[in-house]
This record gives structure tokens, sequence and C-alpha cells, in this order.
């Protein structure tokens, strides 16, 4: 339903609202045209009010017999992520074409480079998340997408016994986007989760005494 009515209302939404980038073109054209405030809006049979970034309400404007709405404003309440690429002068809802690696930044106690770790069945995966720690214990780490994203593809593998209650949260909103058991027979699960105008992610797991966390950083990517 979302992804129908955000195909719907992105095509009347050509309004940047995506910073002074968009308008900085040389092929624009004056118009003349309305402000329309008598227009509301439901979501899936619920009313919105359609904000910038700052949190002001967008008035919806008329022209030629076309209502145009703020592609950023209706990406934020139908939960699909938008990015302006400066370079080609490019509008992208939802899902970038190419992902990209939660290596960049990643900030761990247990992030490790060192082969000795980095290798998983026969594969060495040169950057990963490692939790080799002694005890039972909780084993946790963030990410930080900045709303940039749609989806995140983490992969874990549970080595030594299962991950239990692994799970990963909004820590803006402490919303759990994502839980499941990782069992050792499963080997590399891939866990994908929206994300869609997160900010910052807490990801989460329960480890037994002499079980490790292993996640490749450079396959876990955001799209």
């Amino acid at each position: 339903m979302k992804k129908k009515a955000a195909i719907a209302l992105t095509s009347l939404a050509m309004l940047g609202c995506l910073g002074t980038g968009v308008y900085a073109g040389s092929n624009l054209q004056e118009i003349k045209a309305y402000l329309n405030p008598s227009i509301k809006f439901k979501v899936d049979g619920q009313p919105v009010q359609l904000k910038n970034s700052s949190g002001a309400v967008i008035t919806p404007i008329s022209y030629n017999n076309t209502t145009y709405l703020p592609v950023r404003a209706i990406s934020d309440v139908l939960g699909v992520t938008v990015n302006f690429d400066g370079k080609t002068n490019t509008i992208q809802l939802g899902e970038q074409t190419e992902g990209v690696s939660i290596a960049a930044g990643f900030d761990s106690l247990y992030h490790t480079k060192d082969p000795k770790m980095t290798i998983y069945n026969g594969k060495d995966y040169k950057d990963v998340f490692f939790d080799n720690g002694s005890g039972t214990r909780g084993s946790s780490f963030m990410l930080y997408p900045k709303g940039k994203y749609q989806k995140l593809y983490l992969q874990v593998a549970a080595i030594g016994s299962d991950i239990e209650d692994f799970y990963i949260q909004d820590s803006d909103t402490d919303t759990v986007l994502k839980k499941q058991n990782i069992l050792v027979e499963d080997g590399l699960v891939t866990v994908e989760v929206n994300i869609a105008g997160v900010q910052s992610l807490f990801v989460h797991g329960n480890v037994k005494k002499g079980g490790s966390v292993f996640i490749p950083l450079t396959t876990s990517y955001y799209k």
C-alpha cells in the first residue's frame, strides 16, 4: 500500500525541499503558481500533515490544474528514504542501486582486521566485528545510517553457541525493528531491516559463555 501511494504521490512531487543544490541547475523556468492550504492528506486512512525538516507545516502548490507536493515531506510520511545526487541532479527514492558498506566509521571494542579473527568458514572478510569475550554477556554496537538509506542488510554468524534475542533497534525511539535468534547451525545469516528515516541503530544479542559473535563489515551494507 505504501509503495503504491509513494509512486502516485511522488509523481506529483517535483518540489525538491532537499537543499539549495536542487535549484542550482541551469534549466529553471519561472512560473506563476499558488499555495493551496485547503488540501488535506491521509495515509492509509489516517490524517497526516506535511512538514519540512525543521518541523514547519508545508503548503502544497497548485499550478496548471496540478497539485505539487514536496518530495522530502512525502517520503517522510510514507517511510521511503530520499536522497539527492548533486553531481547528476537526480532525486532517488527508496533503496540505493548499490550497497554502502557499514565498515566506514565503524567503532567498537571488538572491531578488528586481524587475519586471525576475520576468517569464517575459510573466507577472509578482512574487516569484522568479532566479539569473543568471556562469560555469558550482552554483545552490542551502534550504527549511524543518518536517515540516508531504506534498508540494512546485516550479516551475522554465531560461533560456539547460539545468539539469543538478537535485535536491531531505532535508538532514538527505542523501537525494535527486527528480532530473532541466530543459530550456529544456520551459518552466516543475512538480517534485512527497514531503516527508512532512522538516524541511529542499536544492535544487540545475548551470548552464552564460550560463544562468539561474527559480523563481517565488508559484506554488511545499507541500501
